[in-house]
């Protein structure tokens, strides 16, 4: 006997099936382990120590004779990071998942959940977090044969930084009797029940969909037969279109309601025409009730909005004010300076050389109180006293007349070598092929003892200053502000700022030292820890073949070839080392320092290429290739012809500049409004040094990158962006600059 299970079913029957499935199934007890019709966990990393799971799941134990089998995509989300909805709004991309590789399975169709709102640094996107399963509905090509389904699914999570995630998941539904599976058909019902529908089981119509008389916004009305609660109002028009959380006003029993959607974002421009006679989906939801309607958009009969009682409304942002240099405004930088600080933690230039902090808490399990405080103590000093190196360079390059900005020291060849080298000898070491040994004397000076368990101090302190350098290519939110208000400022400013930069970023280690109890209760050291060191030393030769390709645009592709080829002889060297006798040992050191010192000769001895846009040549049509050489003598006269000039600073070691063009520069709408023959795209690539570009920037007052302006005859002087770029920041810039002045 089969059962006729499908999506379409009512929803108190599929969930009682489901329930009377789940008692048989503890009456009868399982001696399989995991049931049927549910796939196995796939733990995939995000950040080191933090990793998502997903799964495939099915409502049914076997394939039977069902012609549409009820399955999910399951997805466990690790606290503070999302996914997104189909839709993701201003940044952000919707899971996708491919089964060209699964076996007797015709087609499939997927389905959205109602999304939650997300808001952070000026972003709205939509999506899910903690957990969601997304149902699929599966079509069998031969019903009644076994289905082995084989999955890839391509998923973006973010928190402060987006991670994709690529993860090969599988489910084998044997010939045979369908069974409800009962764990798998209670989340499918659950999730279900939230993808939204026509509203008659919500009990919600969404009756009118109107252009507002004002031209800036979308009002939408709805009936309900219970009072509304906190409707949100979702818009799918296209893209280029854009509509903010909704203000809503409601009847007095609270069951009939407009909603005000202002428009952030215009693909036409704001005086092309508005959506009128479009039609565009809505997606409402109120708590548990959701519906999707697809309506046209109609014209304003007048009265909509003020037809009804004001109810709650988003209230307008502030508008951001320079604050003079004051004692208050001192303090509020020192705190702008200490969040900058903690954020770079999670920006992914720190992730990869964190991970051997990660095994430094790992191996801190099993010790004592007085170790653990003593290590993370020293790898938060090491961490401050860096960023107090930089503020004394910053002070010092300043006074001989030089420029100064964040990140800078990844413009010189011999210091990414020097990178290089570094992550290849901490990946080598976390492999186990070496360790450095130090004179024994040295070493007596150098460590400390703690509870009688030897530990080297300039250990931990280097770990800390590596991860600082690390983090100088990154702009986290906030440090550009505090960093542009202490280069501009005495010294002593910018000893203080760049202390507390310092403080922010070793605030998790000096949390540590304070409570080492937080360390001591993690799994004590195991030969788990051997995978655990593989998987962080593949970090570090991830974040080594990153900068290698940082030098390879700012020197030329045989370079960073050369240099990679030379790592690749010392990491064999070191590990040959641990094969060799120890008298033969000493003959390998040689070798390995032959090795080190080419190195760092390879970018004087081969030449490097003349023109330093010769290698990253964008071939027409590319989104690159809409960008012009910087010329800042030339803004002036575009301006004046009437055109719009948008200039980008960049750099290929600037990590927020990669997510800026990723997420927004070169991806429509942006994309195409660049293009567009009134206006100019300017690209300033500051990966090698240039003065020019230095200049540049300290005359608008910035010292690190990202950096983008927009001129035009609206805003001869430029408009300035911030730091992390949203589409409807940068079109709104560009239309305000294109406009007349005064307008």
């Amino acid at each position: 006997m089969t059962f006729p299970l499908s999506l379409s079913m009512m929803i108190p029957l599929r969930l009682a099936f489901a329930l009377v499935a789940a008692c048989l199934a503890g009456l009868a007890g399982s001696d399989s382990g995991r049931a049927q019709g549910l796939g196995e966990w796939v733990s995939a990393p995000i950040v080191p120590g933090t990793a998502m799971e997903a799964r495939l799941i099915a409502a049914v134990d076997r394939v039977g004779d069902l012609e549409d089998i009820p399955a999910g995509l399951h997805l466990r989300l690790p606290d503070g990071w999302k996914t997104y909805w189909r839709s993701p709004g201003d940044a952000g991309l919707p899971p996708r998942i491919d089964f060209a590789a699964s076996i007797n399975l015709a087609d499939s169709h997927f389905a959205w959940p109602a999304p939650h709102r997300f808001q952070l640094f000026g972003l709205e996107t939509y999506g899910y977090e903690t957990e969601v399963v997304f149902p699929i509905t599966l079509t069998p090509a031969t019903p009644g044969r076994t289905l082995a389904l084989r999955g890839t699914a391509d998923v973006l999570v973010c928190a402060d930084i987006c991670v994709p995630v690529l993860m090969d998941l599988a489910l084998d539904l044997p010939s045979g009797t369908a069974m409800p599976n009962a764990e798998g058909a209670f989340l499918i019902d659950r999730f279900e029940n939230r993808v939204p529908g026509e509203g008659e089981a919500a009990g919600i119509t969404l009756t009118d969909l109107v252009w507002a008389e004002t031209g800036d916004a979308l009002l939408v009305r709805g009936e309900a037969r219970e009072p509304f609660a906190e409707p949100d109002v979702f818009v799918e028009a296209g893209d280029g279109w854009a509509f903010a959380a909704p203000q809503t006003r409601y009847t007095p029993d609270g069951r009939s309601m407009v909603a005000r959607l202002p428009m952030v974002q215009n693909p036409l421009g704001e005086t092309g025409p508005t959506l009128a006679g479009v039609d565009v989906t809505l997606t409402l939801v109120d708590g548990p009730r959701t519906v999707e309607t697809r309506l046209a958009v109609g014209p304003d009969p007048g009265g909509l909005w003020d037809g009804v009682s004001a109810g709650a409304a988003a209230a307008p942002n502030p508008s951001a004010e320079t604050v003079p240099m004051t004692a208050a405004a001192l303090v509020s930088v020192f705190g702008i300076a200490f969040l900058g600080g903690l954020i770079l933690n999670l920006m992914p230039c720190v992730l990869p050389v964190l991970s051997i902090k990660a095994v430094s808490v790992v191996e801190a399990g099993g010790k004592s109180r007085q170790a653990i405080r003593f290590g993370f103590l020293a790898t938060a000093i090491g961490v401050i006293a860096s960023f107090l190196v930089l503020a004394a360079g910053a002070i010092a390059v300043r006074a001989a007349g030089g420029a100064v900005g964040w990140g800078m020291q990844f413009q010189q060849p011999l210091f990414l070598v020097f990178m290089v080298l570094v992550l290849t000898v901490f990946a080598c070491n976390l492999l186990g092929w070496f360790e450095i040994q130090l004179p024994t004397r040295l070493n007596a000076v150098m460590a400390g003892v703690a509870g009688g368990e030897r530990e080297s101090f300039w250990s931990h302190f280097g770990t800390g200053a590596f991860a600082t350098l690390l983090a100088t290519p990154c702009s986290a939110p906030f440090l550009g502000t505090a960093v542009a208000f202490a280069l501009s400022a005495p010294s002593p400013v910018i000893l203080a700022v760049f202390a507390m930069l310092g403080i922010g970023m070793a605030t998790p280690y000096l949390l540590i030292a304070a409570v080492p109890g937080l360390a001591r209760r993690l799994p004590r050291p195991g030969p788990w820890m051997v995978w655990l060191k593989r998987l962080m030393s593949a970090a570090l030769v991830g974040t080594a073949v990153w900068l290698l390709s940082v030098m390879a645009a700012q020197t030329s592709a045989p370079v960073a070839g050369i240099v990679a080829l030379t790592m690749v002889a010392l990491a064999a060297v070191l590990w040959g080392r641990t094969l060799l006798p120890r008298p033969a040992r000493l003959t390998s050191s040689a070798v390995a320092g032959v090795l080190v010192i080419a190195a760092f000769a390879v970018p004087a001895m081969v030449s490097t290429r003349q023109d330093p846009n010769a290698f990253w040549a964008p071939a027409a049509g590319t989104a690159a290739a809409r960008w012009q050489p910087f010329d800042e003598a030339a803004i002036p006269a575009a301006v004046a012809a009437g055109r719009t000039v948008f200039v980008d600073v960049t750099a290929d070691w600037c990590i927020t500049c990669t997510i800026n063009k990723t997420l927004v520069l070169d991806r429509l709408p942006v994309l195409d409004r660049l293009a567009e023959p009134d206006l100019t795209a300017m690209q300033a690539d500051w990966t090698s040094p240039d003065p020019v570009i230095a200049d540049y920037l300290q005359r608008h007052g910035r010292y690190g990158i990202p950096f983008n302006i927009v001129y035009g005859p609206g805003a001869p002087e430029g408009i300035a962006l911030p730091e992390l770029l949203t589409a409807p920041i940068v079109l709104d810039a560009i239309a305000r600059a294109g406009g007349a002045p005064g307008a």
